[in-house]
């Protein structure tokens, strides 16, 4: 991958969530809950803490318990190549409602910033349109993103995997809560609920 004219993780989350109206995001581990943090904290924020690999598991499962609402996963190119079992399960279930986006800057950030396979033989679009994903995209300008911030409102017309590159820059960051049982109660609140 040339290292020119990568987009801003930051840029990228905050148009994602820009018009988000209704939408439930889950952050995978790491950066991407701190990007969706810096974005804006919001009550149908769930952050991920702890549980590599299982940021679009969750995603899946709030998009079959909530079908009438637009759930977007957001995660890196590390914690997805964790999960990428659960793309044949989305695949599969084709939940028409859940949208997934990887911030792929082609390294693990979380323990050091090691080059991910991504750089490499991983076509993480590939792997999504192979599991059955129809609409799965390389996107590489803020144009694209938009489109598909656009897209993730149309609860017909998913699932949607989108692979963004981004560049590799160290940013602040910016932690959410990490109390589970406040971020469980929080979202199960706005969703109408009860607290566990």
């Amino acid at each position: 991958m040339s290292k020119a004219n990568l987009l801003d993780r930051r840029n990228v989350v905050s148009a994602l969530l820009a018009n988000r109206n209704d939408v439930v995001a889950i952050g995978g581990l790491g950066a991407s809950t701190n990007d969706i943090t810096a974005a804006g904290d919001h009550a149908r924020n769930f952050y991920l803490w702890g549980g590599m690999g299982g940021a679009a598991m969750i995603g899946l499962g709030l998009a079959l318990a909530q079908p009438k609402l637009p759930v977007l996963v957001i995660t890196g190119d590390g914690e997805m190549l964790m999960g990428m079992g659960s793309l044949a399960t989305i695949g599969l279930q084709k939940p028409s409602n859940l949208s997934i986006v990887v911030l792929d800057n082609e390294a693990y950030g979380e323990t050091g910033g090691q080059t991910s396979h991504t750089s490499a033989a991983a076509d993480l679009v590939g792997v999504a349109r192979a599991c059955g994903i129809a609409d799965s995209r390389a996107i590489s300008t803020m144009a694209e993103v938009e489109a598909f911030a656009k897209a993730v409102h149309d609860l017909s017309a998913g699932p949607r995997f989108a692979n963004v590159k981004i560049d590799g820059a160290s940013v602040e960051r910016i932690l959410p809560s990490r109390d589970g049982t406040y971020i469980v109660n929080r979202i199960r609140g706005d969703l109408g609920f009860q607290p566990i």
